[in-house]
């Protein structure tokens, strides 16, 4: 698992111990180059402040010179005159052949020598130092130039590790904010201090999620608290007319009790029928699109109510406009069960609402890429009013008849939300009865015609 804390905190402390050591290194070697070069600076100075009247082997007969602190650092120093005879010479260091003026490296032994030789008048002057004890002395400052370097790594990580740990601490926050949450708890988030511009967009996304959550919780009890007072209803209907049959022997003899009860059973049945159908509907994250023949599901739907729209003396049928080609399919991208659904609903909804010698008719229609579908009765209609709210899931209008549940125009709206259909519901013009159109179906064709056919 990724963690955020570990690639920051990896990335900061690798980049910092690397960008110390990279800087660690240039500071060393600028401390020894500009130490070598004070060095030569040294040799150079002890060269030309040398007193003229020094002569002599520096055997004991003479003193040597003071040089100060520049004893320590073996200075071997040798004068010559004009001549090229030695007139002076370090004690107890050395001989060293005269080498040209300015500054030399030389290999006496197994050391090396950093020389400075100078004419002054009429004396040659020539100073050496042993390379080690430069680099010794070098490197000693070099390493005193370091140690703050040294201090400020650590800090610099512990401060690192401090301003990760409170840049996070709003995540955390977060977190813990949800994790405390009980399952019934879908308030958005709320902090007491400002949110950070960075993790803003994750709260506000966190805060519409649970108010989308909240909505289809609101949805779902509502959905159950409809579904139960619809239930109890006929249920409650159906115990009274069983213990009113069972007191006074109907169930034996000839009544109505039967039948009474057998249509109780039948909406029961239908209802239910209705509740699991716009269960699975909302339960449908999203819509597999395949080629399907609208005109074959149309043709299905009104074969399947053809009985029902008999027994009520309705005509029933289905009508094609804009058709291609003879017996033209009508194939379009949807998902077949949610079709057959909608305009079965679409259907069953008016014949219930048109009176016995009216008449349905199922239109297809093809315009362009796009094909769409409407359904046409001759029944009442619906007041403009409730036009908006026959929608609603358990809605019936005021002059509703039948014996429907109010769920078959929701359904109807949940399968063409799923589609992105345009449902359109109007009463028709000059005439009894109400129209529902549904459009923008993508037309599919395997083998369009060819447009310069004759």
């Amino acid at each position: 698992m990724t963690s955020i804390r570990r690639w920051l905190l990896g990335w900061l402390i690798f980049g910092t111990a690397a960008a110390s050591v990279v800087a660690a290194y240039a500071i060393f070697h600028t401390a020894r180059r500009e130490a070598s070069e004070l060095f030569d600076y040294e040799l150079r100075t002890v060269a030309l402040s040398l007193p003229s009247n020094l002569r002599g082997a520096a055997d004991g007969a003479q003193p040597e010179p003071d040089f100060g602190d520049l004893a320590d650092d073996r200075i071997v120093i040798e004068i010559w005159d004009r001549s090229g005879a030695s007139i002076y010479h370090s004690a107890q260091a050395p001989v060293f052949a005269r080498l040209p003026p300015g500054f030399n490296t030389v290999e006496l032994g197994d050391a090396h020598w950093r020389a400075f030789g100078a004419e002054q008048g009429e004396r040659y002057v020539q100073v050496a130092q042993p390379v080690s004890v430069r680099e010794d002395l070098a490197l000693q400052l070099a390493l005193h130039t370091l140690w703050p370097l040294a201090v400020l790594l650590p800090v610099t990580i512990g401060l690192v590790l401090l301003v990760v740990a409170r840049g996070l601490a709003p995540i955390g926050g977060l977190s813990r904010a949800l994790a405390t949450r009980s399952i019934d708890s879908l308030e958005p988030l709320r902090f007491d201090g400002n949110v950070p511009v960075e993790i803003r967009p994750l709260v506000e996304a966190l805060n519409d999620l649970l108010q989308r959550l909240n909505t289809a919780s609101q949805a779902q009890r509502t959905f159950i608290a409809d579904a139960a007072h619809e239930l109890r209803s006929p249920l409650a209907a159906l115990k009274l007319q069983l213990q009113a049959a069972s007191r006074d022997g109907s169930l034996k003899g000839e009544g109505h009790t039967l039948e009474r009860v057998e249509h109780r059973v039948n909406r029961i049945i239908h209802l239910v029928q209705q509740l699991l159908t716009l269960a699975r509907e909302d339960a449908q994250p999203a819509t597999s699109m395949e080629p399907v023949s609208l005109r074959r599901i149309g043709e299905q739907a009104v074969s399947d109510f053809s009985l029902l729209a008999e027994m009520r003396e309705i005509d029933l049928g289905l009508e094609c406009e804009g058709e291609r080609m003879p017996n033209d399919t009508y194939t379009v991208l949807a998902e077949s069960h949610g079709m057959s659904v909608l305009l079965g609903n679409l259907i069953n909804n008016a014949i219930r609402h048109t009176p016995a010698g009216g008449r349905v008719d199922v239109v297809l229609r093809r315009d362009g890429e796009r094909v769409g579908f409407e359904v046409v009765d001759s029944g009442t209609g619906i007041a403009p009013a409730e036009l908006e709210r026959v929608f609603d899931r358990f809605y019936r209008g005021e002059g509703a008849k039948g014996e429907g549940s109010g769920l078959g125009l929701a359904i109807v709206a949940r399968i063409a939300g799923r589609h992105q259909l345009a449902l359109s519901l109007r009463n028709n013009i000059g005439r009894a009865g109400l129209s529902v159109a549904a459009s923008g179906l993508h037309a599919y064709d395997a083998n369009p015609p060819a447009s310069g056919a004759s």
